[in-house]
């Protein structure tokens, strides 16, 4: 992952969370509820590096702002 700057979370309530599942379907799942809590990305892209195990993924969010319900 890219290293996270000041840029990314100027004020308070913003948030970029990292996120390390065992496959996508599981990132996905993660996403999705994190979407129907706060305001997100969305579902960002998954990414897989060889050697190194499960699946990757960057979200950025704002807690203040509340999520899509269901």
């Amino acid at each position: 992952m890219d290293r996270i700057d000041a840029a990314q979370i100027p004020e308070p309530g913003l948030v970029v969370l990292d996120l390390t599942a065992h496959d996508e379907a599981t990132a996905h799942s993660v996403m999705t509820e994190l979407e129907r809590l706060w305001a997100t990305s969305g579902i960002t892209l998954v990414r897989r590096e060889p050697g190194v195990p499960g699946v990757r993924a960057r979200v950025h969010a704002d807690i203040r702002r509340p999520g899509t319900p269901r």
